[in-house]
């Protein structure tokens, strides 16, 4: 296995109740804390109702976000085209990228939620096509090329980029679920995607497939497609044993899928549950579940399963949701960056062959040990005072010093 990124996906998915402003600044502070605990990227999504997500303007967010961080990279998680006219995408990623010193990561959709759609009068059944041929516009404006385009939603007449992205090559992605269309599209223009449908069981069995649907489209027409530029999205929470994890996370996680999924989004299928310990027992428990409310070390198993499923991928991306509260969701990503990412990409694995070759070979060291018995012996003072020194207990005490207790032994 590569070196993965880690990453994190703020829908948002917050209860209804708390003040919107305070949850703005929580985000804030919650990106502000992946970037000091070396997250590699931060994505937020686009949505206009449903009450849970607020975030109307990823683009304005991730301006605020680029302001309080310093190296993550800020991911439009997604920007639902259809909703806008290509040039004006254009022009604020370009802007973003710019505010951010080059950090931006453009991520597309066709818009996820019906109820958007159906505010801004637009047939679910036009989306795909729309964000694909915006796609193929805003890529040309960022090459500086000069437009003009007549579409049934947009026109462009001899339109140019006043300024060109900071980037050389932006990264660009698009949102892929359970149908082929996202990866497809990712194929046919030569860029990333995130995966959005592995958050089910389903959606985890049927990567392999879906990476199959982007290598086919890329053949088609004459493009490439780099399993690095894939990101996949998993659930978690994570604490210092299982049992905690879900004492943390029950509650919280009963409430957004009666409340959200269920409730709200009313998905086909979806059954509310009837209890935290229902919750917690078909989403996390049951054979095949798509979700981790345990350790660092269960995390570690499922996304090395994960990863070799799906074939591999370059990141891993967590959904950021509020089953725990505050307090705890931010120590379940510290002990994420702390203990997990480590782990897959193999940072302390030297450290490990270090320590075991130090004990594995302590004869070979013993001769340290008497150049220092050595020296205490040349010494009258040293020598006497030998007879009643005790064995060095210091948490710091150099693997140089010799067994003392040994030492004062009489020789036979």
């Amino acid at each position: 296995m590569h070196r993965l990124g880690f990453g994190a996906f703020l829908a948002p998915h917050h209860p209804i109740g708390e003040h919107p402003m305070l949850q703005f600044r929580r985000d804030l502070k919650f990106v502000q804390h992946l970037d000091e605990l070396g997250f590699d990227e931060f994505w937020c999504g686009e949505h206009h109702s449903s009450g849970w997500e607020m975030i109307a303007s990823p683009e304005m967010f991730l301006a605020a976000a680029g302001e309080h961080t310093k190296r993550i990279k800020l991911a439009t998680g997604v920007v639902s085209l259809p909703y806008h006219h290509p040039y004006n995408v254009a022009q604020r990623m370009v802007q973003l990228d710019y505010m951010t010193g080059g950090r931006v990561i453009f991520g597309s959709g066709p818009g996820a939620l019906p109820s958007d759609a159906h505010t801004l009068g637009i047939d679910p059944m036009v989306q795909r096509d729309r964000q694909d041929e915006a796609i193929g516009i805003i890529r040309r404006l960022f090459k500086g090329e000069r437009v003009t385009a007549r579409s049934d939603w947009f026109t462009l007449q001899d339109a140019a980029l006043q300024l060109l992205p900071l980037q050389e090559d932006m990264p660009f992605a698009v949102a892929s679920q359970i149908s082929p269309s996202g990866m497809t599209l990712a194929g046919k223009h030569g860029i990333g995607i995130i995966s959005l449908g592995s958050q089910s069981k389903e959606g985890l069995t049927a990567l392999a497939t879906q990476w199959g649907f982007a290598e086919a489209a890329a053949k088609k027409y004459g493009q490439t497609v780099d399993r690095r530029n894939w990101r996949v999205l998993l659930n978690w929470h994570i604490a210092e044993t299982r049992e905690k994890a879900i004492e943390e996370a029950r509650h919280g996680l009963m409430r957004w899928h009666n409340e959200y999924v269920h409730g709200t989004l009313q998905l086909p299928g979806s059954v509310a549950f009837t209890s935290p310990d229902d919750a917690i027992e078909k989403t996390a428990l049951a054979p095949g579940s798509a979700a981790v409310i345990g350790t660092p070390d269960d995390l570690v198993k499922m996304i090395k399963s994960v990863y070799e499923t799906s074939g591999g991928f370059g990141t891993v991306v967590g959904f950021v949701h509020d089953w725990a509260n505050i307090e705890n969701t931010f120590r379940s990503w510290d002990l994420v960056a702390r203990y997990v990412a480590p782990e897959i990409n193999g940072y302390v694995r030297k450290l490990r062959d270090s320590q075991k070759f130090l004990i594995e070979n302590r004869d070979v060291f013993q001769r340290a040990g008497q150049a220092v018995m050595a020296k205490i012996m040349e010494n009258e003072a040293a020598a006497e005072a030998l007879k009643v020194t005790s064995s060095p207990r210091i948490a710091a005490a150099s693997a140089a010093v010799p067994d003392l207790a040994k030492a004062r032994q009489p020789a036979k």
